[in-house]
């Protein structure tokens, strides 16, 4: 069993379970055949029309559900001719009845695709960026996009990762390098050239955005308390999912020195 609690704060158990993260994985960069598989190995999808695009019901589960089971899809976004894509790395749920979210400010125009039906995106400014939110099950429920990673595939190739690359350089205004291109929620969007006016309280268009499922799933996920949630305002409840397989490269490690498993965070084996 995990610690796994409700958006009221109560434990409850489920079928994965916690064990502890080998030593050595932290340190360890994932294999390229995760990271970038080859098109033609995805069965089924076609780069014109693809057939794994997440349908709208998908999104309407438990905020926390759905912020586990969003890691290792893959987030893609036409711009141009280009399909700019990433793999979500790292997610954080959301509840109305908790004192972090924005949807607990109460309703207004801004925020009303959090009270929409899950699958809506809401979009907003965080520190002088976008950040990418989905709407979950539940008025005021949602998940936030914390961080991916640049995928490449035939539909999204070098050249889609070459133009990310140019949307996003680093403060000097050199090519940033993949494994830092989309590790937080503002260099994600604008990686993928994602814009609030574009994008907030829209549904998805698989001709323009929409997140697919690429057959990856975590074989291990670390469960952790959000980032920069302000003191008083439920900054303690652990709502934070991270690939085990990518904790170098999110927006900021959970299992770096000095964090303290069973107390900083948890463990989940998944199992296939």
């Amino acid at each position: 069993m995990i610690i796994n609690k409700t958006h009221r704060g109560q434990a409850r158990s489920c079928k994965e379970t916690v064990r502890t993260l080998p030593r050595h994985s932290a340190a360890i960069k994932p294999d390229v055949a995760i990271i970038a598989v080859r098109y033609a190995d995805t069965p089924n999808a076609m780069p014109d029309q693809p057939s794994r695009a997440l349908p709208d019901s998908f999104f309407d589960r438990d905020a926390q559900t759905l912020a586990r089971d969003l890691l290792g899809k893959v987030v893609r976004h036409k711009v141009g001719e280009l399909w700019l894509s990433a793999r979500i790395i790292e997610t954080e749920a959301y509840y109305l009845e908790e004192k972090g979210s924005h949807a607990s400010l109460g309703y207004t125009e801004k925020r009303k695709a959090l009270f929409l039906d899950g699958g809506h995106i809401y979009m907003y400014y965080s520190r002088g960026g976008d950040s990418l939110n989905f709407s979950a099950q539940g008025p005021g429920n949602a998940v936030l996009i914390k961080s991916a990673y640049p995928w490449v595939d035939a539909l999204s190739d070098v050249n889609s990762l070459a133009q990310m690359q140019l949307n996003n350089p680093d403060a000097s205004g050199n090519v940033r390098p993949p494994e830092r291109l989309c590790a937080g929620q503002t260099l994600l969007c604008k990686a993928l050239g994602l814009k609030v006016p574009m994008w907030d309280a829209k549904r998805f268009d698989p001709q323009r955005i929409f997140v697919e499922d690429v057959g990856q799933r975590p074989a291990q996920i670390i469960q952790a308390a959000r980032l920069g949630i302000t003191a008083g305002r439920d900054e303690h409840l652990m709502y934070r999912f991270v690939d085990a397989e990518y904790t170098r490269f999110c927006t900021r490690n959970p299992l770096r020195r000095g964090q303290v498993e069973g107390r900083d965070y948890f463990i989940i084996e998944q199992g296939h």
